[in-house]
């Protein structure tokens, strides 16, 4: 699969393409505060760990603390609500759908 049309239907889909100094070998999709960061790879363009949410230049995981879910990068908390949830599900599952199309 060729990385430049899939990255081209990507940002059709209304998704940022932005790059980072400090993956200088990954692409960064975002869209509704969510972000991914993606790579190239055998069959063309693969997610990097598990997209998040952004929190300024950095993304935050989903995580556990103190018994309720939250997107954490460092020190940064920012609470995981159903409605960001529900944006993160939806921005995972279109942006597989976008990776996956041949």
């Amino acid at each position: 699969m060729d990385s430049a049309e899939q990255l081209q239907r990507i940002y059709l889909a209304g998704f940022e393409l932005q790059t980072f100094d400090r993956y200088p070998k990954c692409v960064g999709v975002i869209r509704d505060n969510c972000i991914a960061l993606l790579v190239p790879g055998v069959d063309g363009l693969q997610l990097l760990g598990t997209p998040g949410w952004r929190m300024g230049e950095v993304m935050g995981v989903l995580t556990e603390r103190d018994g309720r879910q939250v997107f954490q990068a460092k020190s940064e908390i920012v609470e995981a609500t159903a409605e960001r949830l529900a944006i993160l599900q939806k921005f995972r599952q279109d942006l597989a759908e976008l990776l996956r199309k041949v």
